[in-house]
């Protein structure tokens, strides 16, 4: 099986509706354990353009804030089931979520 590592930018606030959602769909299930992720805190920055509506943030200005970057591994053929599910709970107008290929898992 082909597997990727799926990385979500989300408000702290948010981080255990989206420990369920990902139990949900099956990603972090590594051998006999479920709900495998690491997450750490970053900040992110950003500008809302024209048009925008920000969860946080001004139009035209700047923002920076603290925000948690969780990892999780799923199978490839699971991660766009994964992304959909996240995106439904996810508070961001655009979150940023990325889908990285794995070349080698410990499982």
């Amino acid at each position: 099986m082909d597997y990727c590592k799926i990385e979500i930018f989300i408000p702290e606030s948010h981080l255990s509706v989206l420990q369920e959602t990902l139990r949900r769909c099956g990603a972090g299930h590594i051998g006999k354990y479920d709900s495998c992720m690491s997450y750490s805190r970053v900040v992110g920055t950003w500008r809302p353009l024209e048009g925008t509506h920000p969860y946080s943030g001004t139009q035209g200005e700047i923002s920076s804030e603290e925000e948690i970057k969780a990892e999780v591994t799923c199978r490839v053929d699971e991660a766009d089931g994964v992304i959909m599910a996240v995106k439904r709970i996810h508070p961001y107008e655009e979150p940023v979520i990325n889908v990285i290929p794995l070349l080698r898992v410990g499982i």
